[in-house]
């Protein structure tokens, strides 16, 4: 079974930057990472899971939500079989858990907030201060 493991969250002042890994193991037996989109979600304390960015690997398209694009990029290191978020110019705005989700199809991260998604990492705790 695929298994997403999140590391780089932390606290960090307003306008500072942070790296969020997701190591990915356990593909489905004859596909690849490039057969994957990999993308990241964030829930804050007593809201909705909100989409952040996703990747398909096979192609190297990037999706991005409107309240992130221009300061995170997302990322893949296929050797290592992880992918990044580059996160700058943080607001306490950003203040969240960002988990990692894998799903063969793309659309799953794209509609119904993450619900269709298949696999999903604990999360990583990202910490914006005023």
């Amino acid at each position: 079974e695929v298994q997403l493991v999140e590391s780089g969250g932390g606290l960090v002042q307003t306008g500072g930057s942070l790296r969020l890994s997701c190591a990915v193991s356990g593909l489905v037996h004859g596909l690849t990472l490039d057969d994957y989109a990999i993308g990241w979600f964030r829930q804050a304390p007593g809201k909705e899971r909100e989409f952040v960015a996703c990747t398909y690997v096979g192609d190297s398209s990037t999706y991005y939500a409107t309240s992130v694009k221009g300061r995170f990029t997302i990322s893949v290191d296929r050797a290592k079989a992880t992918v990044y978020l580059q996160m700058n110019g943080l607001k306490p705005e950003d203040t969240a858990l960002y988990s990692c989700g894998a799903d063969e199809v793309l659309s799953a991260f794209l509609y119904h907030n993450g619900v269709d998604v298949d696999y999903w990492g604990k999360g990583t705790l990202v910490t914006v201060s005023p």
